[in-house]
């Protein structure tokens, strides 16, 4: 059994590579290390917390630990990249469901030890999470009832819409935004009626309020994420992450574990402000994206003349072989198809005909921030030649070629054109002012979001039809 001292000291040493952590992934170049460093923080965490002053059930503990391991590996090596922002929904829940549970152990383990002083008798079997509410003083197991309200409240919000975010990100739930009849009313209620039951709890009502607190909490977090459509996706499950880690701080609260106080809030604060940005990228409401879209916009979209026209491999080769600058655009299709491999030959190929080739990279591209920057960090693309929107936008008008690999709203005109369409004033890379525009995509569907995108019926557009890995691989042989 370790001291309290040591305990104390590796909770600063994770903390720190948390940070360096947090601190390296917003770097490609450093971003390996500074998963190595959230690995190794972690380690540190587990070994020292598990081993630390009066913990004990080593019998159940260490085969859990083992089977949570060979679990997580497995996953880790069976999920594509691809599917990693429903993963990332998926581990979200997990956070959200354990503090629940620790919340519900936390206040039964609190009326025993208020029986056993009201009886004036001494527990003798204690479990370790017994012994720490037994030691606790009266005042402190009133803040205590604080705790458990809030570890409920946020880990149950956090549980159900970290479910539908995973279901809409993997396709098993319509990704439209759907509520039922009375919409936020519904979800106003029901957040009076939790704060209502948390009072009564704290006036020393029964645990049947943490019950139907729960319950309550449960359908907030479905309901609300069930409102906000594909488009915010990237938002909700930044949010969901901020979530999580609230509920993390709050077990440790309750748990009287400062590093697990210090990493939610790590996690809770990076995330809510990554959703901020985020939500300032895509020209969005944050409180209105958090309370499922109130107040989007309204009336109807404008109609799209002109058609898509299709053009073979041979004609993108051809515009390739002369130009001078190309601009290639990522998206969430490039991932589905695996195509950055491809991506990369391309790009190694023009730039050896002495072409300028750079990417353009859409804050929000794919379905989490940094996606894109990841998978061509994969494939070998110098760091160099990925931009920024920012960086880049500008020189569209000046480019030659644009190449849009499985891209939709990040390049939809719609944003800048329409006051109604729903993502409007949202900031987008305008591909549509460069000489020629060829869009790889797989057929003429809507995409994720569902929002029909102009740019496929411009004039100096034209549409590649085609899985991207298999249509890149062949318009290769034809590029000089």
């Amino acid at each position: 059994m370790l001291s309290q001292g040591f305990v104390a000291a590796a909770a600063i040493a994770a903390s720190v590579l948390f940070i360096l952590s947090l601190g390296g992934l917003s770097n490609q170049e450093k971003a390996k290390r500074a998963v190595w460093y959230g690995i190794i923080g972690m380690a540190v965490a587990v070994f020292f917390t598990a081993f630390g002053p009066g913990i004990g059930g080593y019998w159940l503990m260490i085969p859990m630990i083992i089977i949570g391991a060979v679990i997580g590996a497995r996953l880790a090596r069976r999920v594509e990249m691809t599917e990693m922002p429903q993963l990332v929904a998926a581990l979200h829940s997990f956070v959200g469901l354990a503090a629940v549970f620790v919340a519900w152990s936390a206040d039964l383990e609190r009326r025993r030890v208020l029986a056993a002083r009201a009886a004036d008798g001494v527990m003798q079997d204690f479990s370790a999470f017994a012994a720490l509410v037994a030691h606790k003083a009266p005042d402190e197991l009133a803040f205590l009832q604080v705790e458990v309200v809030l570890g409920i409240f946020i880990g149950a919000v956090t549980f159900t819409g970290s479910v539908i975010a995973f279901g809409k990100l993997a396709g098993k739930v319509d990704g439209k935004p759907r509520q039922f009849p009375g919409g936020h009313w519904l979800n106003a209620g029901a957040a009076v009626l939790s704060l209502l039951l948390a009072i009564l709890y704290l006036n020393g009502a029964g645990f049947w309020t943490l019950l139907v607190l729960a319950a309550l909490a449960f359908f907030i977090g479905y309901h609300l994420i069930m409102g906000i459509g594909g488009a915010d996706m990237p938002v909700v499950v930044s949010m969901l992450n901020s979530y999580s880690g609230w509920a993390a701080a709050a077990i440790g609260f309750t748990l009287s574990n400062d590093l697990l106080i210090v990493t939610g809030a790590l996690v809770g604060s990076s995330g809510a402000i990554l959703s901020y940005i985020m939500c300032k990228a895509m020209n969005r409401n944050f409180v209105n994206v958090i309370l499922g879209g109130f107040g989007g916009t309204q009336g109807p979209a404008a109609e799209i003349e002109g058609e898509q026209i299709a053009i073979d491999a041979n004609g993108v080769a051809s515009a390739l072989n002369d130009a001078d600058s190309v601009i290639i655009v990522p998206g969430y299709g490039m991932a589905v198809a695996q195509a950055q491999t491809a991506v990369s030959d391309l790009v190694r190929k023009l730039r050896a005909a002495g072409k300028e080739v750079r990417f353009a990279i859409h804050p929000v591209a794919g379905r989490l921030p940094g996606h894109m920057n990841v998978l061509l960090a994969e494939a070998r693309v110098p760091y160099d030649i990925v931009l920024e929107m920012d960086e880049i936008n500008d020189d569209f008008a000046s480019t030659d070629v644009v190449i849009v690999i499985g891209s939709n709203d990040i390049v939809n005109p719609a944003a800048q054109e329409d006051p109604n369409s729903p993502i409007a004033g949202m900031p987008v890379l305008k591909v549509w002012e460069a000489k020629q525009v060829f869009i790889s995509k797989r057929g003429q569907g809507t995409g994720y979001s569902g929002i029909e995108n102009p740019l496929f019926y411009k004039e100096n557009s034209r549409m590649f039809y085609g899985d991207a890995r298999e249509s890149l691989t062949a318009l290769l042989p034809m590029v000089d």
